[in-house]
C-alpha cells in the first residue's frame, strides 16, 4: 500500500486545498487494525498536516478533498454539509458496477438508512450508464449522486434495492463475489468517487468540477463482457 504521497495523484491543488485521487484500499484515517492511511501520509508529508473535510471508505477509490489549514477546513466542511438543492451547489458523483440490471435506468433511491441506532432519511440518485451481457448474471454500470452522505450509503442503498455493487464484502453478494474472484480475478470493490463540483466561494473563486478517470480494475472487468448502452 502506498506509504507516501508521491504514489497519490493531486488532481487539483490550490493554498487553500488538494484534490487527491484514492486508491482502493487505502484507509482515509488510521485505528485499529489499520497500517497506513491517507491520514498518516498527510501527516508525514507535510510541516503542518493538511485535515480531512470528506470521507471515502477504505476499498472506494476516487475523489477526496483535503484542506490545508483549520480555517479552509471549517470552510470547507460548511460547503459539504449543505442540504440545498440549488444550481449552485456541491455534487459528488461515483462510478459503481452492480450486480444485475435495475428495472428503471434513472431513479431516485429514498430508504432509511439506520447509523447508530437512529432511522435517517438518505437519498441517492443513479443512471445506468451501461449493462454487460453475461451468461449467468448480467451487470451495470451506475452513474451515483449523492443526495446525503451516510455511512456507506451508496453501497446499502444498491443492497436494498437488490442491486449490490460487486466486490463489495460487507453488503454484496457474496456468492457471486467469490464465483468473479474465481473466474476473473476481482479483488476489489467497484465503487469509484469519479466527480466532484464546489460553487465558486473565496477559496474557490472560479469554483471547482474535477473529474477521475476510472481506475484498471473497472476497465479490466468490464472488458470482460459484450455491452449496450442504456436506453
Amino acid at each position: 500500500m502506498e506509504k507516501n504521497l508521491k504514489h497519490i495523484p493531486i488532481l487539483f491543488e490550490n493554498e487553500f486545498c488538494m484534490v487527491l485521487n484514492k486508491p482502493c484500499g487505502l484507509a482515509v484515517q488510521g485505528g485499529k487494525g489499520v497500517g497506513v492511511s491517507l491520514d498518516s501520509i498527510l501527516r508525514d508529508s507535510f510541516k503542518i498536516r493538511p485535515l480531512l473535510v470528506h470521507r471515502l471508505d477504505k476499498d472506494t477509490s476516487g475523489i477526496i478533498l483535503v484542506a490545508k489549514d483549520r480555517e479552509s477546513a471549517s470552510a470547507f466542511t460548511n460547503i459539504f454539509g449543505r442540504k440545498d438543492k440549488t444550481s449552485s451547489r456541491l455534487i459528488k458523483n461515483y462510478i459503481a458496477v452492480c450486480k444485475g440490471i435495475p428495472n428503471n435506468p434513472k431513479d431516485i433511491i429514498r430508504l432509511d438508512l439506520e447509523i447508530q441506532g437512529q432511522k435517517k432519511k438518505s437519498e441517492t440518485s443513479y443512471q445506468v450508464l451501461e449493462t454487460f451481457n453475461s451468461e449467468d448474471t448480467p451487470f451495470s454500470l451506475l452513474e451515483i449522486e449523492l443526495g446525503t452522505g451516510r455511512m456507506h450509503q451508496i453501497r446499502r442503498h444498491l443492497m436494498l434495492i437488490g442491486h449490490p455493487v460487486l466486490g463489495d464484502d460487507k453488503y454484496g453478494d457474496f456468492r457471486l463475489n467469490k464465483t468473479l474472484r474465481k473466474t476473473m480475478g476481482l479483488k476489489k470493490l467497484l465503487l469509484h468517487a469519479s466527480r466532484l463540483v464546489i460553487p465558486a466561494f473565496k477559496m474557490l473563486p472560479q469554483g471547482l468540477d474535477v473529474f477521475c478517470n476510472l481506475p484498471d480494475e473497472f476497465l479490466n472487468f468490464t472488458g470482460n463482457f459484450s455491452r449496450k448502452d442504456a436506453k
